[in-house]
């Protein structure tokens, strides 16, 4: 079978290599794979940015099909239709040390690969309407907008929130605030782009390379601030999240993009806004499982930009650094 594996050393970092097929032992399945998406963190893990293990397999996401089971296996069957589990520990509950320990395509073999073998435990059904590839969307960028918005705090008709970007996570906020009748504003350096978001129901978008002050266009804008800013840049975004925040408003933070690394803030914004700022890391499957029955009932879907094949990762990382998608970035095979 085809395997993609990273060699976080070596010049040359992804490698195609065959491998034989994997077995299951007795509580684990064996899935074909039929796509993946691209997140920043899987970038980082391609680059050597994040080492992993010489050999390790990549990518975070995955969709496809069982077709083996271990002889302990009663829940699923052979022929459904699964998706990974950004933490494949991570079951339900607050999260703990060692059950965020394990990262799919980091710390753990990934789904970049024809076939895996995983814990039957590490894997949710996707919703019945997706194709693979929407459902390769949602383990990673869908959970963190999903447990950001209606996890962490629960967005109601009417409320108003601010995402930034056009990338996996801004953009399916985006279709989950638009099921949930909230006023959007969003962010955006392309003209293109903020046409296309104000013909999916945006109320306002702002160009941040225009305007430098942007939180603040956006506070007057909505008469006061919003009520939720769903924050992917961390240090590079997070001085104008909170100058947009409404009085007691709600940050989630969850993304250090365009080098966020690190940065600096005025703390007396917080205090005198009453500001709630509170940082995540994508969910747990019992998250998963709500979110796949909410996208179920309400019709929820992803936005996919572009889809490349299974030998073409490196092509599809360098689009992504392009910064030109609107979307969410596939593979599929």
């Amino acid at each position: 079978m085809k395997v993609v594996e990273i060699h976080s050393e070596a010049e040359s970092k992804i490698k195609y290599v065959e491998r034989e097929m994997p077995i299951p032992g007795n509580r684990e399945v064996l899935i074909k794979w039929h796509a993946t998406t691209l997140n920043f963190h899987d970038f980082l893990v391609a680059n050597g940015s994040i080492p992993v293990t010489p050999g390790r397999i990549p990518m975070s996401d995955g969709a496809g099909e069982i077709v083996k089971l271990g002889s302990s296996i009663h829940e699923w069957k052979v022929g459904d239709r699964v998706m990974s589990l950004f933490f494949p520990d991570w079951q339900d509950k607050l999260p703990t040390k060692e059950t965020i320990k394990n990262i799919t395509g980091e710390t753990t073999d990934g789904c970049m690969c024809e076939y895996s073998v995983v814990s039957a435990n590490a894997i949710t059904k996707i919703p019945d309407t997706y194709s693979y590839a929407e459902a390769a969307c949602l383990p990673t960028a869908g959970l963190t907008a999903w447990n950001g918005l209606k996890e962490l705090h629960n967005i109601a008709p009417g409320e108003t929130v601010l995402l930034q970007g056009t990338g996996g996570v801004s953009t399916f906020a985006l279709n989950l605030c638009r099921s949930a009748a909230m006023d959007i504003y969003m962010t955006s350096s392309s003209p293109t782009k903020a046409t296309k978001l104000l013909d999916l129901g945006c109320e306002a978008v702002l160009n941040y390379k225009e305007d430098e002050k942007w939180g603040k266009s956006i506070f007057k804008l909505t008469e006061g601030g919003v009520d939720y800013v769903l924050d992917v840049g961390g240090g590079s975004t997070m001085v104008q999240s909170i100058e947009s925040s409404k009085m007691n408003g709600k940050i989630i933070s969850i993304g250090i993009l365009s080098n966020g690394r690190k940065g600096s803030i005025t703390w007396p914004k917080i205090f005198f806004k009453f500001i709630n700022i509170t940082g995540l890391a994508v969910g747990n499957k019992a998250m998963q499982n709500r979110m796949i029955a909410y996208c179920d009932k309400y019709g929820v879907k992803p936005i996919i930009d572009k889809s490349f094949g299974f030998e073409e990762l490196e092509s599809a990382f360098e689009y992504q650094m392009g910064g030109k998608q609107f979307g969410k970035i596939v593979l599929e095979w």
